[in-house]
């Protein structure tokens, strides 16, 4: 026997609103979570939705929570994984400042591709995450879709600033004092959360950070941030091989915008520039809509 109209409004107004509601509900709750070993290392992921991967790696001080704006709309049409790198929340926290060189980060982005059967990914970084990234598609260009990257110069071009730019030098002290014996025992969790905004999300950082490992975060910077005396870079350039889109929120102090001048000429394909002038470092929180929208426009050429 059918139902009747109103039965029949009612149940699909029903259905409406629990679509709606899974598509706003926070993705800290949708989202399926894995692990990847790479070479005894257990590196944890979230992941959310089908389609081509996009592997999303964050920066200092940070977890996988960081992309969930980015998250929750691209998972429509990709598989979106967001990891926790080495030493961070879920993931494992080996010991010693070589544990942390930055062609292991590599390989760590490297087993989460491999962990869910696939042999490429879309790779998008942000920071720390950005540097990773920006090596995987020089050193795995193989593995490398596109490259998406947020307010991390290209390593050179972050080197050449460092050399040359007094005021990036200034900007950098911040580095030089993460590189000083012991600096990890200043850090707190609460502390660490300074600039996430939402109190709901704050509570999940500090949540993350109690688990996580300070004297892992500041390896980052002890094995692979450069050091005085700086030095313009030298070598042959390894051009990255895959279109790339950077983003970069203007008025980031730790790393300043002038790093990103003639990044085209150290890649082969074509690049696309987003500038945010009132978004600070934590580029997709801070203009969270608008990195989105730049990234669905990109991916979806």
């Amino acid at each position: 026997m059918g139902m009747d109209i109103s039965t029949r409004c009612f149940t699909a107004l029903a259905i409406l609103l629990s679509l709606t509601h899974a598509q706003e509900s926070d993705v800290f709750d949708r989202v399926s979570h894995g692990y990847a070993d790479s070479a005894g290392v257990k590196i944890h992921y979230a992941s959310l939705g089908q389609g081509d991967p996009i592997i999303m790696i964050h920066g200092f001080p940070d977890f996988w929570y960081t992309w969930r704006d980015q998250m929750a709309a691209l998972s429509a049409n990709y598989q979106v994984i967001a990891i926790d790198q080495r030493g961070y929340n879920k993931s494992d926290k080996p010991k010693g400042m070589d544990s942390y060189a930055l062609d292991l980060l590599v390989s760590d982005v490297a087993a989460v591709i491999n962990s869910i059967g696939k042999d490429k990914a879309i790779i998008c970084g942000h920071d720390w995450g950005g540097m990773v990234a920006w090596q995987f598609a020089m050193t795995k260009p193989e593995m490398t879709e596109k490259l998406i990257i947020l307010n991390l110069p290209h390593p050179r071009g972050l080197a050449r600033e460092l050399a040359t730019n007094p005021e990036q030098q200034k900007n950098s002290a911040y580095a030089r004092r993460f590189q000083q014996e012991g600096a990890h025992k200043d850090l707190t969790a609460e502390g660490l959360t300074f600039y996430v905004k939402d109190p709901k999300a704050k509570a999940h950082y500090v949540e993350a950070f109690k688990r996580s490992d300070f004297e892992a975060m500041l390896h980052y910077y002890k094995k692979n941030y450069p050091r005085e005396p700086y030095q313009l870079p030298e070598g042959d350039v390894v051009k990255v091989k895959c279109p790339v889109l950077m983003i970069h929120g203007l008025k980031d102090t730790a790393l300043l915008s002038d790093g990103s001048n003639n990044t085209w000429d150290w890649l082969e394909k074509d690049l696309t520039l987003v500038t945010v002038p009132g978004a600070e470092h934590w580029v997709q929180q801070d203009a969270s809509d608008l990195v989105t929208r730049s990234m669905k426009m990109w991916l979806g050429r």
